[in-house]
């Protein structure tokens, strides 16, 4: 499963690559969060903000999970408002648990 919703046959080699690895990060929370948002913005993500991405994807899954849900603050170099985006989506994590839980 990888929750992907709309094709990526439309998008530059770079965003397919991105968003691939957003769906197929490793912890399924991050597959979630990331995949997500990913999803719903990476058309429309510069290319400043794209370089921006993958440094945020650079960082250990068990450290962003921590980072988003606010269980550890935020390091200085991940304070950013593509961050403060990412942070800020609550995906669906009822492909997960099975409950039913709204998007954002």
């Amino acid at each position: 499963m990888t929750g992907l919703v709309k094709s990526s046959a439309d998008l530059d080699p770079r965003r397919r690559r991105i968003l691939f690895r957003c769906w197929h990060r490793g912890i399924r929370e991050m597959d979630l969060m990331l995949g997500q948002f990913c999803e719903a913005e990476i058309e429309g993500l510069s290319e400043a903000e794209l370089d921006e991405l993958e440094r945020i994807m650079a960082e250990e899954d068990n450290d962003l999970v921590k980072y988003i849900t606010g269980a550890e603050p935020v390091p200085a170099h991940l304070q950013t408002p593509l961050f403060e985006r990412i942070a800020a989506l609550r995906p669906d994590f009822s492909p997960v648990t099975g409950e039913e839980h709204a998007a954002k």
